[in-house]
């Protein structure tokens, strides 16, 4: 599939142009310099033939942070097949801007200028002093207002193969790919607006509030609410989605490039350092594994700027995700935020592991303390294996390849009715169930009706009467039967023939 890399300076459109290009609203936009750090991959279909699109941070300079993000472009104009140099149409060509184009013009690949932000005729005549740059693809389009893209997609798509033309059985599943018949463009501001369920701040947006976090961790949120599980379906089983969760500079962008085995997110001192959740996907002994490197996440008070919307896109990924793995950093105490944000991971019933990082800096010597402060401040996720790694140097990272599809398994395994009854019965006998305003409590059976997690209905003649204290002694019950490390385990009473 070729590839396509929209490189230029910082706050010229490039997200913009990247989310028209993909039809969805996935590269964070915003007047900030700097909102794009990491190179976001999405396929695009370009009149019917299928490219993949590269967004890019700003070409800029001056500190560690920006300095990563040039780096982490100029890599991805190397891989690229076709280059497209935006500039911003409102002022007249910059030095700097004809000094990058001519050293990406000399990789060979195929190449555009586009002058973005003509937003009108009046502005047309700007566009003259482009042609000095002395390249004959430069097209003056304007994505906010969607004018004059026509030309660009169909030079686009006449640098890419007929091979790759979308195959007419996908046909239904593509939409119209003329961005000119896109609606308006919603702010980042509006967007969210319209699509948050919480009640605003008093600024315009929504943050996790200190009551919220603080009802996630509960223990008992394992067994409330089963009725909101999300579907399951049974082909996507050899594809795992893992989302990297845990506050700033905890290692989460490190642990991703170890992971794979190449620098794809950049890393720096700066808290805060990822803004849009980046996703890879690879191969592993016939698994399809997508990794999402997410925010960092802060205390409410300390959130600033455009990680606002950075936490949004967070919680997004969660809800897609099947697997968590809650990164916290060995060589620092833990803090309550910790606990808050490993919250999530039990309240989108995810599997999980933890992952100690930087143990390679850490006391060492006190492993055993340290596992043991864990088990207690975490022990909603007292199903989630714990890993002791170095990001920095790769300790262990490979053995965490491992564990992730073996905890896939028991995620998506099915346990037979007959074995899951044995498991009651036994447990039965052990310890009766109480009886309720003298009413006998009966279990008649119980039988797994879903994966991904696994989700056991427990059919008796009155559901109320299954009391909290008992849902938990038959969870344990079936975790010393069955290996559900890893995975959470979710049982739901219910009377006969219901549904």
């Amino acid at each position: 599939m070729k590839k396509i890399a929209i490189i230029g300076r910082p706050n010229v459109g490039k997200s913009s142009l990247f989310n028209r290009l993909v039809k969805k609203r996935d590269a964070i936009t915003s007047d900030l310099a700097g909102t794009t750090r990491d190179v976001k991959r999405k396929t695009a279909v370009i009149l019917n033939k299928e490219a993949q699109l590269l967004d890019t941070g700003g070409l800029d300079k001056g500190c560690e942070l920006f300095d990563k993000i040039k780096e982490m472009s100029l890599k991805a104009a190397y891989k690229a097949d076709i280059i497209l140099y935006m500039v911003d149409g409102k002022g007249l060509p910059e030095d700097e801007d004809k000094k990058l184009f001519y050293e990406l013009q000399a990789m060979g690949k195929d190449m555009a200028l586009v002058v973005n932000k003509i937003d009108n005729d009046k502005m047309k005549e700007k566009l003259w002093e482009y042609y000095e740059f002395g390249t004959d693809a430069i097209f003056g389009i304007s994505v906010a207002h969607n004018r004059n893209t026509v030309e660009l997609i169909d030079w686009i798509a006449s640098k890419i193969p007929d091979s790759d033309i979308v195959k007419e059985d996908d046909e239904e599943e593509v939409e119209d790919d003329s961005i000119n018949v896109i609606e308006p463009e919603l702010s980042d501001e509006d967007y969210f607006a319209q699509h948050n369920n919480h009640e605003d701040d008093d600024d315009g947006f929504t943050y996790w509030d200190e009551d919220e976090m603080d009802g996630i961790v509960e223990d008992d949120t394992i067994f409330g609410n089963n009725d909101r599980i999300k579907e399951f379906d049974e082909e996507d089983i050899n594809h795992i989605k893992i989302a990297i969760i845990g506050r700033t500079n905890v290692g989460k962008s490190s642990l991703l490039n170890a992971l794979l085995g190449e620098e794809r997110s950049v890393v720096s001192s700066v808290a805060g350092t990822t803004i849009d959740p980046i996703d890879e996907t690879v191969e592993y002994k016939d698994k399809q594994i997508t990794f999402v490197d997410t925010a960092g996440l802060r205390r409410r008070g300390k959130i600033v700027g455009i990680e606002k919307y950075a936490l949004m896109r967070t919680t997004e990924m969660l809800e897609n995700a099947n697997m968590a793995l809650v990164v916290l950093d060995a060589s620092e105490p833990f803090l309550d935020l910790d606990e808050k944000i490993a919250g999530l991971v039990d309240s989108n019933r995810l599997s999980s592991i933890i992952v100690l990082n930087k143990w390679d800096i850490s006391k060492r010597d006190e492993h055993d303390k340290i596992i043991k402060e864990v088990r207690d401040r975490f022990k909603f996720l007292a199903y989630a294996p714990i890993i002791t790694l170095s990001a920095q140097t790769h300790l262990r990272v490979d053995k965490l390849h491992e564990m992730i599809l073996e905890i896939n398994e028991n995620y998506s395994q099915r346990i037979p009715t007959s074995k899951i009854n044995e498991v009651i019965e036994k447990a039965l006998r052990r310890h009766t169930l109480p009886s309720v305003s003298g009413q006998v409590i009966r279990i008649y059976y119980g039988t797994q009706y879903e994966t991904r997690p696994p989700k056991i209905a427990i059919i008796m003649n009155k559901p109320s009467g299954l009391h909290f204290t008992y849902r938990r002694y038959l969870t344990n019950k079936m975790r010393e039967a069955f290996n559900f490390t890893g995975t959470p385990l979710l049982f739901k009473a219910k009377k006969r023939g219901e549904k």
